[in-house]
């Protein structure tokens, strides 16, 4: 509470704190809904956040993009049904998933006719819970349609990149679509990988100029897209802006203060202020209050620049919090030389390979979603599980067919020709046997020799008698389809063999602020805190259990949709 009213440096209608998709839609629906006077900053020296470094994909049931695709017969009953049966009761009520499924395609169509957002519904994409009553195995999910960078100011320098692990050499930015293609070696993916690497050398203007592609794809095509509309209506984007408090003026925040330039000013927010500056991935002492134990900082691949302030700082304004304990949960391997861990989504997926602990055995279905099996993992901790050292290990046939991280396949990129940093403890080793193997990474040798022997037998008879793996059309959305009878499955029988070190990790805790059905944030005594918006991996998941691709991404901009129409009284 201020004694006195604040004397303010700059004065905006809505200060927005953030630039990934939730601020920036946040920013745009305020604009077209009539208040013009807007205002985002971001604390780093380029924009996008965590959204800009992901995949980029929504999760919302029924858009108009999945009609125009052919798909008409999904409903938001049906939608409703499956979420209530995925994501738990006391997460979210059924109130805010109706808001969230109702709202979620008015919200794509209302940017859609107004700005440059454009998405491609993927239609061979499942939910992914697929045995649940009201999945669906496409159509609810949708990517970016990739975007030309040039267009933004200082040719797209702000626009922070896609996480490495989405680009070919180094530079040559892919779609999920083409990643899906390309890691799996599937039907045409070199003629799709030759393709890509013409068009970004024939592109001479751009090679002399710079070694990044003018054209972008995931992430960073979605928040690109954005920030040209932002761009277009003048709206002012500061960045090395961070925000450091929260000012409060008659029970009403009414603005923030913040570091820029390296002075503190006030910025008012006089209809509202709307946090959108993800989650606290990144602040290790907030990970080892909340999150599970053991919990790293260098496991996260989400944006470095999120350390929850806003967060703590909205908790000492007297703001509710939940699922603090949560994250948006992937295994990840730390590739030397890299900024960012890569996420283990497809590789551990594909036949020919599996994941144990030391003891060398296994702890879960490997190709359920990535949020699954870290859970499933935590709860095998619990059960007395060791799951703190994990690999994935494969051998030759693997190794010769598909990409792991940075590395490509042994037949473009033989093992003699790989750099040597990558054999490390941290990240590869390989051995000339199992034995060879389990000894140098430190895991049981029986165990592992009985475990790699039960995943040849299955690949056999196209059964995981343990998991079930491949039995689930998620599981077979990454698998190989030349391979039978299970397309996940295949035995482990040529030697080399490899093992990668994975850490249970994140692209972005999901704990934070708890909301209502106008994104506005709400005291410990569900009342609401006026003036304040949260939106995004700031405010508590509604969906964390993560149905499908893009359960982050869908609410936090659905949310800024409806955070925008509360503020502006706006009527859909």
């Amino acid at each position: 509470m201020q004694d006195e009213a604040t004397k303010w440096d700059y004065s905006a209608e809505v200060v927005i704190v953030g630039s990934g998709n939730g601020a920036l839609t946040a920013a745009l629906c305020c604009y077209e809904m009539g208040i013009q006077n807007v205002l985002l900053i971001e604390k780093a020296d380029q924009y996008g956040g965590t959204s800009s470094i992901g995949g980029g994909g929504l999760w919302i049931p029924c858009s108009h993009y999945a009609r125009e695709a052919g798909a008409a017969d999904d409903s938001l009953e049906e939608a409703l049904t499956y979420l209530q049966n995925t994501v738990p009761a006391e997460a979210s009520s059924e109130n805010m998933l109706r808001t969230f499924l109702e709202n979620g395609p008015k919200m794509l169509r209302f940017m859609h006719d107004r700005t440059h957002m454009r998405y491609v519904s993927l239609g061979e994409y499942p939910d992914y819970y697929t045995s649940v009553e009201g999945a669906r195995e496409g159509h609810r999910s949708m990517e970016p349609a990739s975007f030309n960078i040039t267009r933004l100011e200082n040719r797209g320098d702000g626009l922070r990149p896609t996480h490495p692990m989405m680009y070919m050499m180094d530079q040559i930015p892919i779609s999920q679509k083409d990643a899906h293609i390309l890691v799996g070696q599937l039907s045409g993916w070199m003629l799709l990988g030759a393709k890509l690497v013409l068009q970004y050398f024939l592109d001479i203007p751009q090679r002399l100029r710079t070694r990044r592609s003018r054209k972008s794809t995931c992430g960073s095509a979605g928040v690109g897209r954005l920030a040209l509309s932002v761009q277009d209506r003048n709206i002012p984007l500061w960045l090395d802006t961070e925000m450091r408090d929260l000012i409060v003026e008659n029970n009403r925040v009414v603005g923030i203060r913040a570091i820029r330039e390296g002075a503190e000013i006030s910025i008012q927010g006089a209809k509202a202020v709307i946090l959108a500056a993800g989650g606290f991935e990144h602040n290790q002492q907030m990970r080892e209050k909340y999150l599970p134990q053991p919990t790293n900082t260098n496991w996260s691949s989400g944006n470095r620049g999120n350390t929850g302030l806003p967060i703590e700082k909205a908790m000492e304004k007297g703001a509710a919090i939940k699922g603090m304990d949560g994250a948006w949960w992937c295994t990840t391997f730390s590739v030397p030389g890299k900024a960012y861990p890569f996420l283990s989504i497809m590789e551990k997926s594909l036949p020919g390979s599996c994941v144990v602990n030391k003891h060398g055995k296994r702890v879960a279905n490997e190709s359920m979603n990535y949020q699954a099996y870290v859970q499933a993992c935590f709860k095998a901790r619990e059960e007395g599980v060791d799951v703190d050292d994990l690999w994935m290990v494969f051998d030759a046939r693997f190794r010769a067919n598909y990409i792991v991280g940075p590395m490509m396949t042994s037949k473009l990129l033989p093992d003699a020709k790989l750099p040597r940093e990558l054999f490390c403890d941290e990240f590869l080793t390989m051995a000339n046997s199992i034995d060879e193997l389990a000894e140098k990474v430190g895991i049981n040798k029986a165990r592992l020799n009985e475990t790699i022997t039960n995943m040849t037998d299955y690949a056999r008879s196209g059964e995981d008698l343990e998991f079930k793996r491949g039995s689930f059309a998620y599981d077979r959305y990454y698998g190989d389809p030349d391979v039978k009878p299970n397309n996940c499955l295949a035995p482990m029988v040529e030697s080399p063999y490899y093992a990668v070190r994975l850490s249970l990790g994140d692209f972005g805790t999901n704990g934070g602020l708890v909301i209502n059905e106008h994104a506005q944030v709400l005291k410990e005594d569900d009342s609401v805190m006026a003036g304040l918006y949260a939106t995004g991996n700031c405010s508590a998941p509604l969906l964390p259990s993560y149905p499908g691709p893009g359960s982050t991404l869908g609410p936090a901009m659905t949310f800024a949709y409806q955070a925008a129409k509360s503020i502006a009284h706006y009527s859909d």
